[in-house]
């Protein structure tokens, strides 16, 4: 039995401020060094490669890759333009613009810090023309983009479908009817919000002729997520083709129809997702050899026990789940958090009834929330370096929108068909 002292060894590292990466890395080690159990590390070198020697993972990289040719192949312009067309004459029209800018470019790149860099650098500005408040634009910004790891294609189920085994095409088309919520839930909080501004100024109505040009420059686009999904949900080729579809897609899309990048572009950008592609793949190493040390500790068995002796009422416990998870996410990247939790908490959360899919979705969508949540939210840094905006004034701002966010996890989590009717209907649980 490993001692579980590598767990608080992790916080420490975290708290001292070293990166994930190494925390994960370090804190076994050096847990197993202390306990002159040195015939684990082989068994812990062996699983970091394990983590990574998975085909379903290659489509990480192969999505990511997809999505930096959609944000730097002008795709951005023409989905914010096309949304415009659709809510901008509603109250707090541009307020709606960024939240359906956010799911549609959640659906296009599935990366939350691509979508908040690239409808930010845009919509920020834009919103501060027509006399919103930059705060509140900055803070709309980071709680509407947290959406572009929920909307599916996500990478973030697809690291919870493969540390748990589950289905990634049930997992996406579970994710659809969440997303769809989260976007409405935001419009609503937004047109409340707004009466706070009151010069901020309306437009009119797009006209049809306006409307139809914005779809027709945003329709190639926009048949991304159809080609991927459908392409999943009829069989024709696995998650990880499906990404390999999508570059290509997204290639001929950017140089040769729309002729925004060059070939001279491509390059850099495939260099550049080789390198963060990379960071993924060995905090997923990483992740792994860190899960096998805390199954070989009797930390799950223990926070089974613990949780069974609170309550085995399914309800209660997705309650108190979801409060943990939260938590969670206001310190811990959604990636990492999948890795180390959902090994321990899914099967007590399927041992009392809930479908591990269903679990699945609302830890992906609780820990993707986590994305905005101070203290350590990754979309809120990227938020205000690109509105200029303290990190304290988007915190405060934002509350309103994380709390229907919060609110929307607690229906999701207590009517399951909201999240599990759809994949059901269509056969695929």
């Amino acid at each position: 039995m490993v001692s579980p002292i590598f767990a608080l060894y992790f916080l420490l590292l975290l708290l001292i401020g070293l990166p994930v990466l190494f925390a994960l890395g370090l804190s076994p080690v050096i847990a197993l060094f202390q306990a002159d159990k040195l015939l684990f590390l082989n068994m812990l070198y062996q699983r970091l490669y394990a983590g990574m020697d998975n085909f379903l993972l290659l489509a990480l990289p192969f999505f990511m890759l997809a999505g930096e040719f959609m944000v730097n192949g002008g795709i951005t312009t023409r989905i914010i333009s096309f949304s415009q067309t659709m809510v901008r004459h509603y109250r707090g029209g541009l307020g709606h613009v960024v939240i359906l800018s956010a799911t549609i470019f959640g659906a296009l790149t599935g990366s939350s810090v691509a979508a908040t860099s690239a409808i930010g650098n845009m919509m920020i500005p834009e919103m501060e023309r027509f006399k919103y408040d930059r705060t509140y634009a900055a803070a709309i910004t980071a709680a509407a983009t947290v959406l572009g790891t929920i909307i599916p294609p996500s990478g973030i189920m697809l690291i919870y479908a493969f540390v748990m085994n589950t289905s990634v095409a049930a997992m996406f088309m579970a994710g659809i009817v969440p997303g769809l919520m989260l976007c409405g839930a935001l419009m609503l909080v937004n047109r409340w919000q707004i009466k706070k501004y009151p010069q901020v100024q309306q437009f009119d109505k797009a006209l049809p002729a306006e409307r139809s040009a914005a779809l027709k420059a945003a329709v190639l686009p926009l048949l991304t997520p159809v080609i991927i999904l459908g392409g999943i949900y009829g069989g024709i080729f696995t998650p990880t083709e499906a990404a390999a579809v999508a570059v290509f897609y997204a290639f001929i899309l950017s140089v040769f129809i729309m002729r925004i990048l060059k070939l001279r572009d491509v390059f850099p950008m495939f260099v550049r997702i080789a390198v963060n592609a990379g960071a993924i793949l060995m905090i997923v190493a990483a992740a792994s050899g860190f899960a096998s040390v805390v199954s070989l500790s009797g930390i799950a068995d223990t926070i089974s026990r613990f949780f069974y002796s609170v309550t085995d009422n399914p309800y209660l416990l997705f309650f108190i789940m979801n409060i943990f998870l939260f938590f969670v996410g206001m310190f811990l990247d959604a990636g990492p958090a999948i890795l180390i939790f959902a090994p321990i908490l899914a099967p007590i959360m399927t041992h009392v009834g809930i479908d591990p899919v269903h679990f699945g979705v609302v830890m992906v969508v609780n820990l993707s929330i986590g994305l905005a949540t101070p203290p350590m939210g990754l979309v809120l840094f990227v938020a205000s370096a690109v509105s200029g905006v303290p990190l304290q004034k988007i915190s405060r701002v934002i509350i309103p929108f994380l709390a229907i966010e919060a609110l929307v996890i607690f229906v999701i989590s207590f009517f399951p068909t909201l999240v599990i009717g759809l994949p059901e209907l269509l056969g695929m649980m």
